[in-house]
Order: C-alpha cells, then sequence, then structure tokens
C-alpha cells in the first residue's frame, strides 16, 4: 500500500516541526517548485530541492534560528493537493513576526513537487524579513 497524500504531507509537517531536515528532503521531489509569497528577500519562486533548502536556510539564519512552523489544524485533502492552516514566527534581536497562514502542497509519486504559501499579513511578514 502507498502513502496518500494526506500522510505524506502530514509525515512533512512533522519533519518540518522538528527540525528534521532530512526526512523534508526525502520528501521534496529534485525539481520541486516553491512559491514563496511577498516582497522581501526570500520572496519568489524556487526550483530544486537544493533551492528550497537554501531558502529554508536563509529564514533560519535571518531569524537568529527561531522561525518555526506550526500545523494548526486538520490536513484537507482534494486529489494531489493538500491544503493546511498554520501558524508561523520568528524573532530577532529587533524585530518579531507571527501570524497564520496556509500552506498548500501538490503531491504526486510520494513526492512534494510543488508548494504555495500564503500568509495573513504579507506587509508584517515583508517587514521582518526585509528586502
Amino acid at each position: 500500500m502507498t502513502d496518500t497524500t494526506i500522510d505524506i504531507a502530514r509525515s512533512y509537517f512533522q519533519a518540518i516541526q522538528s527540525g528534521d531536515l532530512d526526512t523534508v528532503g526525502k520528501l521534496l521531489a529534485d525539481n520541486v517548485v516553491w512559491h514563496q509569497p511577498g516582497g522581501n528577500q526570500f520572496s519568489g519562486v524556487r526550483e530544486g530541492r537544493d533551492a528550497v533548502f537554501a531558502l529554508l536556510g536563509g529564514m533560519m539564519e535571518a531569524s537568529q534560528g527561531s522561525f518555526a512552523i506550526d500545523q494548526v489544524h486538520a490536513l484537507m485533502g482534494n486529489g494531489d493537493l493538500v491544503a493546511a492552516t498554520i501558524h508561523f514566527a520568528g524573532r530577532t534581536d529587533k524585530a518579531s513576526m507571527a501570524m497564520d497562514g496556509v500552506d498548500l502542497l501538490r503531491i504526486q509519486d510520494g513526492r512534494i513537487v510543488e508548494v504555495w504559501l500564503f500568509s495573513s499579513d504579507p506587509d508584517a511578514e515583508d517587514a521582518f524579513w526585509g528586502k
């Protein structure tokens, strides 16, 4: 029996929450496409697992290791898509950010092939991450 899209998404969020980047890497397709919202230094489309890891690493560095994502409600599936309501936060010596969002994952052949992120307060997120 193969994992369902919900199972894969659940494993992804558990790995993200625990900082298990090895598992995150195994769940992302080599050619994953990541859509990061906003107008900040991390915004835009990243293609490939290495580019996504560079993005996540940059966010951890910019937030002094404090950036965290928590899944808030049950995952919602529709075919190869899974939506998750999340809460994410980060802080530095000079600023903090905490807000809700939605992550939309597209899963094929047991891997996450595309990710779209949505923030409840894009202006505050842009202000936190900077240009």
